[in-house]
């Protein structure tokens, strides 16, 4: 007979509790308290290079661009999430009751880490969907090159588009962007980064 562990299901107010007095950061996922791992540097410098990319490209716009420590409150499912970057139309909208919780983004950015690019593509993008401000969102793989990007057009209709040279040019939707896929990876060393599982 196996033994079954038994998971404890919190509240959305238990783990806000939690959350503003730890050291680490979490994820609220469908009452599950989730421990987000640490980044790798090629990480790190991605999420730098997007970050000042965008900055370049909305200065004195009417945007603020959030990275890496912006909790995300997804009303619809009642979610929590800290995701890589975001854009967000100015004035930011906060939860209700809330000063560090952020509720419309306009584009949504992940570097993708071995364990969590299952999750990023396909209930995270779902779970982001349901966010009436979100336009776009882009996932960046930090082993090789390459930009996935999901505009939406309609609503329940988004356009998949991928880059994967670093001549490519990506022009954002939901924002006056354009870059190049070098930009994103200016120094990165693919060769002190392991394989992808």
């Amino acid at each position: 007979m196996i033994a079954q562990v038994e998971t404890k299901t919190y509240t959305a107010e238990e783990y806000l509790e939690a959350e503003v007095n730890s050291l680490d950061r979490h994820e609220f996922i469908n009452g599950q308290i989730v421990l987000m791992s640490g980044s790798s540097p090629n990480h790190n410098e991605i999420t730098t290079n997007l970050n000042t990319v965008l900055r370049m490209n909305l200065k004195r716009k009417f945007y603020s661009i959030l990275a890496l420590n912006q909790r995300l409150w997804i009303p619809q499912l009642n979610n929590y999430t800290y995701p890589d970057v975001m854009v967000v139309a100015r004035p930011i909208e906060l939860q209700s009751g809330r000063t560090d919780t952020i509720t419309n983004p306009v584009l949504i950015a992940e570097v993708l880490s071995k364990s969590t690019k299952a999750y990023d593509r396909d209930e995270k993008f779902a779970a982001y969907r349901s966010i009436p401000s979100f336009q776009e969102y882009l996932l960046i793989d930090q082993y090789r090159l390459q930009v996935q990007q999901y505009s939406k057009t309609d609503a329940n209709k988004w356009i998949f588009s991928e880059y994967s040279c670093a001549g490519d040019r990506v022009s954002l939707t939901s924002i006056p962007v354009e870059f190049l896929v070098a930009d994103l990876y200016e120094n990165i060393d693919f060769d002190v980064m392991p394989n992808p599982a």
